[in-house]
């Protein structure tokens, strides 16, 4: 689960840094009867302000009420839906950094003693993220002990667990009870 907006990733004009953050803050503009609307993103190093093109050009009549009225009350989960929307990222040509925007939630711990664990991972964001590092965070194994385990079999899924995964998977972790992180 997120626990807070993700970076954005882009150079920073000003002062090279490459990383920005949204803080939901949007900019509306109309010009008679067209609208602009951006999400203002703030550099992390200069605290300098990018525009990112949330609509360019439309008109007003277009624009769904509901959506005009999140964006003029600065909808912190509108920023964080919008940051998701792969069109708005290439429109803009950034990229996100997830790194500390994510928690697990196990649950509990009453899994980890299990030797056959089935397990199904629910996101509730579109958070990229490595099956391995979830195994690994989940059981209380590092990340060497959770790819010996994929390595060995005793890992097993039918989404390929060593790339990157942001939709929702299953997967079955079979250990002999003496491994250990």
């Amino acid at each position: 689960m997120p626990t807070r907006l993700p970076l954005v990733r882009r150079r920073c004009h000003v002062c090279g840094s490459e990383r920005f953050r949204a803080n939901g803050k949007f900019r509306v503009n109309a010009n008679h009867k067209v609208l602009d609307a951006w999400l203002l993103v703030l550099c992390t190093g200069c605290e300098d302000t990018v525009k990112l093109t949330v609509l360019d050009r439309v008109t007003v009549r277009s624009v769904r009420p509901e959506l005009l009225d999140r964006l003029h009350h600065n909808d912190i989960r509108l920023a964080g839906e919008l940051l998701q929307d792969t069109v708005l990222q290439r429109r803009n040509r950034v990229r996100l950094d997830w790194d500390g925007a994510w928690r697990l939630d196990t649950g509990g711990s009453g899994h980890l003693d299990r030797e056959i664990a089935d397990v199904e991972v629910r996101f509730r964001a579109k958070i990229p993220v490595r099956p391995v590092r979830l195994v690994a965070e989940g059981f209380g194994l590092s990340a060497a002990a959770a790819g010996r385990l994929l390595d060995e079999g005793s890992l097993v899924s039918a989404v390929r667990l060593t790339g990157r995964v942001a939709r929702d998977f299953a997967f079955t972790l079979k250990r002999d009870g003496t491994m250990s992180g």
